[in-house]
Parts: structure tokens; sequence; C-alpha cells
């Protein structure tokens, strides 16, 4: 299978190195023989779409008559799994990762070189966005390099380029544009943690000789000049060398650069005082950008700090060592003392055990795991020493999908958000040139002070500083995004998050979203009046089938503490049933409508079976020797949050509606019990019609858990998985409900109308508080402190504001 179309690097080979500048190496070969043709990665798709639907019965009950395979067979790959990894003529790569290159880039322009390589780091010295686009342009400016990436969320640099020699001069690069590289898993010194003092020493040291200038200059005027002076320049030293570094790796307009200027200015006017005291203005607005930032990113770093660094592995004699969790590989066995946290992905060993899987799922009561279940990585074990399996591989546990989605999502940034990107590109140029013409103009035409329209000039250069602009938006969607991650719903990105907003119809899948995908045996009804008999037979008939109906009635003869022996002779009746031989007799279980030809129920029997039906519930004929002996009934019945997330939408101003492959009575009694509109009888292909023709009136989200949901989900305005869902589910959609909650569906929506207007008010501040200093300067009434203060502050209202999404509250 393509190892890129499965989005999992199947032919890589990764390599750590610990200390400064040393990079995690990938290497992909991307020859013909180790990536897919077209063709074969169509093949692999197919394949691969195949496998799952055996596990996951979507919406169509066999044993009512609808065909699972022949729903699931009519999603061709360019439907269900292609939306998710975009396959050429030349090869295929996946939209998904941010480690692979954009699928808009051909095969072809990479085809000379045998192999390509993804280096990354972890960066330290990044306050804002802002840092993240500078040293993303300065490094995309280097030879060899295909693509560079910064994800500020996990302060995370992903370089795709050539060969691993690259890595001097991208760690180079990044010295010179004032960051610091380190290796990915190993010590940073940014992790070890810092003094106040030493964290703000830039401030504390201009603060201290800002005082000591003052006490000079009231004993002595030119000596608190000199003082002053010295003060300006050794504030302004630094952020000079930084504007020179910026403006040589290509951001000549960068917020150090405008600093420098106005420093300057100020000098040569004699501003002393004042000079000084715009740079420590600004020293201390950048600190406080970067609390801010800090706090926004602490929901992925507490998340990051789940995975212990070192883990008890058992070896092979018995004994046990003490390990980094990096070292860990599949099929490891661990042991994990009470209060531990899990390294990886694992499977129980041991007897049943309890884990508090808080962290993830946001349940507060442990659960209870049985030999050979699934743990995910980051769970507490909360009652006893256990042992388990490591099951997933390095950088693949349950933390590290996240993280990759968290990644993921910030380069997929929303419209509001492009347009200011575009906005401030030509903004800052056309406000040095209108400072300019403040300069130049009235002093030349009408015969004014050049010092004095030298300092409104320099003052409104400061004003206009885009800052507080660029980062007002980034700043509410990143604070957006982590509220929405804290409470169980995983948005992909600003346009995501933007789009939830502006929903006006939710379309529901109905097995596995709104009902629990679990369906239990409700009723058996025994025509000879022996139903234990009855249950016995039926269960010896389903035992050993992985089919979700079957196992429900052999479970329910085991609570029963019915004996039961797997019958002989048991074969499927494709698109009618099951039958077997047991005790002497041949029973087949049979769709009502699929009974042979020779077989008729009494008047009496047909209504009991139109009864059930009726209730919603999926039920078979049982046969003994071709004569009808009873019923058995199942009901997948509905999640507990169901009915309370569509009366939420309602009272949301949103309408509801059900699309499923059921029979339309058993979709009328589902819908009647939550108060939802309902379309019954669909196949994925029919699912994907209704979903367009609502996306003509209004926008659209689709909400679903199997592979069946796959097209829809991505037809609509945004597809919206359940956590619990299959792969390609999970990877078609824009969101995700982690905790498997339909509930937290109009929470999820509630926030992103906070969000956006978070962002309104951002946007109105920043630019209202310009505006008013604009007018202020020009009219002589404000300076140069005042500036960077109306900088400086408005950019630390516009993301402490951001902060508050955070603390988002919804009320149920």
């Amino acid at each position: 299978m393509c190892a890129q179309c499965n989005n999992k690097k199947l032919h890589v080979h990764s390599v750590k190195a610990a200390g400064v500048g040393q990079p995690s190496v990938v290497v992909e070969n991307s020859s013909p023989d180790s990536c897919c043709t077209s063709s074969s990665c169509q093949t692999s798709q197919t394949t691969s779409i195949s496998q799952e639907s055996e596990l996951s019965p979507g919406d169509d009950d066999p044993a009512s008559g609808a065909s699972l395979g022949s729903s699931v067979n009519k999603i061709t790959p360019a439907e269900a799994a292609a939306e998710s990894s975009c396959c050429r003529s030349s090869g295929c790569c996946s939209t998904a990762s941010e480690e692979s290159q954009s699928c808009d880039t051909p095969n072809d322009d990479v085809s000379p070189a045998p192999h390509r390589t993804t280096l990354s780091w972890k960066i330290g010295g990044m306050d804002c966005p802002s840092c993240a686009k500078k040293l993303e342009k300065a490094i995309n400016g280097l030879d060899g390099v295909a693509s560079a990436k910064v994800m500020f969320a996990t302060e995370k640099l992903v370089v795709n380029c050539q060969s691993a020699t690259i890595s001097d001069d991208v760690v180079a690069k990044s010295r010179e544009t004032g960051f610091v590289l380190f290796s990915v898993g190993g010590a940073s010194e940014q992790d070890k943690p810092a003094s106040f003092l030493k964290d703000n020493l830039p401030v504390v040291m201009i603060a201290a000789m800002m005082l000591i200038s003052f006490l000079i200059s009231r004993q002595s005027e030119t000596m608190g000049l000199a003082a002053f002076t010295a003060t300006t320049l050794v504030g302004l030293l630094p952020i000079a060398r930084k504007a020179i570094r910026l403006a040589k790796s290509g951001s000549p307009f960068s917020i150090e650069t405008l600093m420098s200027v106005a420093a300057i200015g100020a000098l040569y006017l004699g501003e002393t005082a004042e000079a000084a005291m715009v740079l420590l203005l600004f020293l201390i607005g950048e600190q406080l950008e970067g609390y801010a930032s800090a706090k926004a990113r602490s929901g992925v770093k507490s998340l990051m700090a789940l995975v212990p660094e070192k883990a008890s592995r058992i070896l092979p004699d018995g004994s046990k060592e003490q390990v980094s969790a990096s070292e860990l590989q599949q099929g490891d066995i661990i042991e994990v003392a009470p209060g531990g946290r899990l390294p990886a992905d694992v499977e129980l060993l041991d007897a049943a055990a309890s884990f508090d899987e808080s962290a993830l799922t946001g349940e507060s009561v442990p659960v209870e795991r049985l030999p050979g279940e699934q743990v995910m990585a980051g769970a507490l074990v909360a009652d006893k020493v256990v042992r388990l399996r490591i099951t997933s591989a390095q950088g693949e546990n349950a933390i590290d999908r996240i993280l990759h989605l968290i990644e993921d999502a910030e380069s997929r940034k929303a419209p509001l958000e492009r347009f200011v990107d575009r906005f401030s590109r030509w903004y800052t140029p056309a406000m040095i040139v209108l400072a300019a013409l403040v300069v130049v103009v009235p002093p030349m035409l009408f015969g004014q002070n050049w010092d004095e329209w030298l300092y409104k000039g320099l003052t409104l250069l400061l004003i206009a500083c885009p800052c507080a602009l660029v980062i007002s938006i980034p700043a509410a969607i990143t604070s957006g995004l982590a509220a929405a991650t804290r409470r169980g719903a995983l948005i992909k990105g600003g346009a995501a998050l933007e789009q939830l907003g502006r929903i006006e119809t939710v379309a529901f899948d109905k097995t596995g979203t709104l009902t629990e995908g679990k369906p239990v045996m409700t009723d058996i009804v025994s025509w000879d009046d022996d139903e234990a008999r009855l249950l016995r037979q039926s269960a010896a008939v389903e035992m050993g089938s992985a089919h979700p109906l079957a196992q429900a009635v052999v479970n329910a003869a085991k609570d029963r503490g019915l004996q039961v022996e797997e019958a002989q002779e048991r074969q499927a009746l494709p698109g009618r049933g099951i039958q077997g031989n047991t005790d002497g007799d041949i029973l087949m279980l049979l769709a009502a409508d699929r009974l042979p030809e020779n077989v008729t129920l009494s008047v009496q029997q047909a209504e009991q079976a139109f009864a059930l039906e009726g209730e919603g519930k999926t039920l078979v004929v049982a046969l003994r020797n071709l004569q009808p002996v009873g019923l058995i009934a199942w009901r997948d019945n509905l999640r507990a949050d169901s009915a309370k997330a569509v009366q939420k939408l309602k009272e949301m101003g949103i309408h509801s509606v059900m699309l499923t492959g059921d029979n339309p009575r058993a979709a009328a009694a589902i819908a009647g019990e939550i108060g939802i509109a309902f379309e019954a009888g669909l196949l994925p292909e029919d699912k994907v019609q209704h979903v367009e023709l609502a996306n003509q009136r209004s926008n659209v989200a689709m909400v679903g858990d199997g592979i069946n949901d796959a097209p829809a989900m991505k037809t609509a305005s945004i597809g919206i998985a359940m956590g619990g869902g299959t792969d390609v589910a999970l990877e078609t959609a824009d969101a995700a409900l982690t905790h498997n909650r339909v509930a937290e569906l109009p929470m999820m929506i509630a926030l992103s109308k906070a969000t956006l207007a978070n962002i309104k008010q951002n946007v109105f501040l920043a630019l209202g508080l310009k505006g008013v200093f604009l007018v202020t300067t020009l009219l002589g009434m404000t300076g140069l402190w005042v500036a960077v203060l109306a900088d400086s502050g408005a950019t630390a209202l516009v993301t402490l504001n951001a902060l508050r999404l955070l603390k988002f509250k919804y009320k149920e």
C-alpha cells in the first residue's frame, strides 16, 4: 500500500539526535519503486475501503434486507477516500500531512532527485505568529529548501528539502533571524524553568537605567541628557541588530525596523528621555505578548506533558530496565505502577484494571479495561500495577496524532485571517509612505517647522505598526481551537472554525452518530412457548460471527446463563440471513421480507413483526425446520444526549435532519423520539445528493462516523466526525467530536460564534485605537511614547481579549 496515500510513512527511516541545532531527520524514498502510480494508488484505496467496511456497519442492517456490502461497494475511492489524499498520474501525496509536499506541486518538479528529506526542530525565542512568518520567509529563501513551515502552537519547524546536508544552513539562517533551534525529542534550554530576572532582564535593565537617568537629570540636565542617550543606545542595539537581520532575510518592514527608525529620529530631535521610554514600553509590550502567547500554547504543552519521559520495560528474562519512552518499540512489554501514565498506546495483558482517561476523553470516572483491550497513551493507571504491550509506533500514539492534527490545523487559515495577511503586506509600506509625506509635505509646501513634522511622522510610523491587527485574528483562532480541544471538539484549522459559526443546517447520520452504534437484543418472541430453546439455538447459529447483531444474541444468551454450543453446518444466506444445524434441527434466521416462498406468517404473527418494526427495531424471523417459531428483535439505542443536542440546535435557530439507510418506519420511530426531520432508505450517493441540495439553500454541516458518510461529509460546508468513527471519516472531516458525544456539537457551534465575535472585537480595538491616536498625533496632542503605548497596548489588549475564549462557558 502506498505510504503517503495511507497518510503513514511506511518507507521511512527516522534518526533522532540530541543537542542544539541537530534536527530530527526523515528520509522518504520518492522513486517509482517506493511510491504508487495512479492505478496502484487507487487500488490500495479500494482495498482499504473494503477492509474497513467489514468493521463499520453504518446504517444498513443486513438482517433487514439492506445489504451492507452492496452499499459500501458503491462508494468509489474518489468519493470516500480520495478526498483525504490526492492521486495523480505521476504519483500521490497526502493532503493531511504538513510534512509532505503540496498536492499542487507536480512530481515532475522533484523527479531528478532520488530522495526527499524532512528535517524538524523545536524553536526557541518565538513569541508570536508574526515571528513564525518571519522565520518561514527566511528559511524558504534558502537554496535547496522545497518548503518550510513553522507550527506556532507546538513551537516546531518542519523543512522539506533534497538533502539533510542543508541542516547547518537552516540553523545558521535561524540564528541570523533571531531564533535558536533544538532537536525534536531532545531536552532544550527553553524547556528548563528560568528565573523571573533572567526572563525579564532587558526590561529590568532598561527600567533601572531609566530610573538612574531620571535621578541624574534632576542634578544636571546635560548629564541627564547623556544618561538617557546611553540608555536609548543600550536598548536600541539588540532591536536594531534584529531589524537588520530581518531585513536581510526578506522582512524589511518589521516592528523592529519601525522602532529603530523612531528611536534614532527621537535622538536626532533631542528627545532622549522619550526615546528611552519608547524602547522601554516596546520591551514591556514584547514581554506581555510572549506571556499571552505562552498562555495560548499552554493547552498544547500540557498535552505533550502527558507522555512520561521514562518507562519500565520487561526484558525476555523477566528483569526490568528503565528506558526512555522514545526507545520503546511495538511489541515491547512494559510495567506501570498506580499513578503512572502510559508512554504509548498499549494493550492490557493482566487481569482487568482501571484507567483514568480524563485528560484525553474528559470522562472523570476511571474506565475499566479488560485483557486484550486498547488503552491510549497519556492515560493514568488507577488501581494496581499492570503489564502492557506497546501497540503504537514511535510518533504515532494518541497524543502524537492529536498534536499532528493541531499542527496541521495551523496551516489551514480562516478566510478572515488570509485577508488580514494580504492586507498587512501593503498596509505597512503604505503607512511608511504616508508618514514620509507627513514629514515632507507641510514643511516644503506650507513652510512648517521640519522638526515638528518629523516628530509627528515618526509618531505616525509607530502608530501605523500592524502588529495588533495582524495578531488579532490568529490569537482568537488559536484560543478558540484550544478551547474546543479542551471540551472534546477537535477543529482542523481556522477555516473550519469560522465556517462552524455560519452553519444553518446540521445533517446527522443515524447509526453510530445519533445512536450508540451497538445494537442490543430487545425482544424475543417464541410462538411455541419455549423462549429459552429459541434463544439458545439462535445463539448457537450466530456464535462465531463478528456481526454486531449476532454478537448481541450470543451476549443475551450468556446473560441468561444458557449453555451454548456452536451450531454445525453454519452458512450465511446472502441478503437474507443465516442458518445452522443445532440439536438436530435446522434453524434459519431470516429477514421478514426474505422468507422462502413456501413459508408464510399468520395474520397475528405478521402483526407482531409489524409492531416491532414500528418501534424502530430490526428483526428476523426464526424458522425451525422451515416452520416459523418466533421473532428476534434488536435496536440500536439512541445516545443519551442526542435529544438534548437536537433541542439545543433548535434553540440556536439551526435546522436538524437525519439521513439514514434504515427503512422508513424504523427511521420514523427514532426521529420521533428526538424530534428531528429525516430521510430514510438512502445509499451513500443519495446522502451526497441531499447534502448538495441543502447546500444550495444554507450552510450545511454533516455529522457521521462511517466510511459511507465520508462523501456527504466532504460535500457539506463542513464535515464533522464522531471520535469513534472510521479512519476515512476522521480524515475526511474538518472537525471531530473526540469524546463521542453529540451534545458537544452545539457547544462547538456556540464557541465558533463566540470566536467570530471576538475577532470583530479585536479588529475594532486594533483599528479603533490606531485611528484615535492617528488624529491626536496630527493635532499635536500625543507623542512618541503614547504611540508605542498605543501599539503595544493594542497588541496586548487583543491578545488578552482572545485569551478570554480559553475560559469560554457554554450554558447547557
